[in-house]
């Protein structure tokens, strides 16, 4: 095997989650599958928690690399846009709303969350409805993907996502 690098653990490990899901990730099975000791792995993580974190962040790029709002956007239309974004990222991965779910924004994802407020602003939505919508269509998000992870039987998941989202972004409209 190459030279074990973070990028391939975490690429790695993320392999395994998707194989085994997220109660079965462990660093001994991780160690095995890389063909080192398990202590190897510590030399890049320190314990388990950082390298969850690593694969959260890792798991995200996908929505992390999405283009950031512009003035002509239309602030409705990107908020769903980028609320979808976010989901089909979270669905990616198996048990990824439980990865992300808990994981703190790096200073990259701060710069970004502060211009899409920036944008919400910009286009009229009071700052504190913006801070709160950006908090509940996140959370809204990870929780119905969470559900739909779960394998919620008799659900339709997408329609119910869309139906809980529009419910939300009106009643932001309204408020201003």
């Amino acid at each position: 095997m190459a030279k074990l690098n973070r990028e391939t653990v975490i690429t790695e490990a993320l392999d395994l989650l998707d194989e085994v899901g997220l109660d079965a990730v462990s660093t001994r099975q991780l160690a095995k599958r890389l063909g080192v000791e398990q202590p190897s792995l510590y030399w890049h993580f320190r314990k388990k928690d950082d390298l969850l974190s690593a694969m959260a962040e890792a798991a995200m790029r996908p929505h992390a690399t999405a283009a950031l709002p512009a003035p002509p956007d239309d602030w409705r239309e990107w908020l769903l846009e980028n609320t979808r974004s976010f989901r089909r990222t979270l669905l990616l991965r198996r048990d990824g709303a439980r990865l992300h779910a808990g994981s703190h924004p790096g200073a990259a994802d701060l710069d970004r969350i502060a211009h899409k407020m920036a944008f919400l602003v910009a286009a009229g939505v009071p700052e504190r409805d913006a801070r709160m919508a950006m908090l509940t269509t996140g959370r809204f998000t990870v929780g119905s993907v969470l559900e739909e992870q779960a394998g919620a039987i008799g659900v339709p998941h997408e329609a119910a996502f869309e139906a809980g989202l529009a419910l939300i972004l009106d009643g932001l409209e309204r408020r201003f």
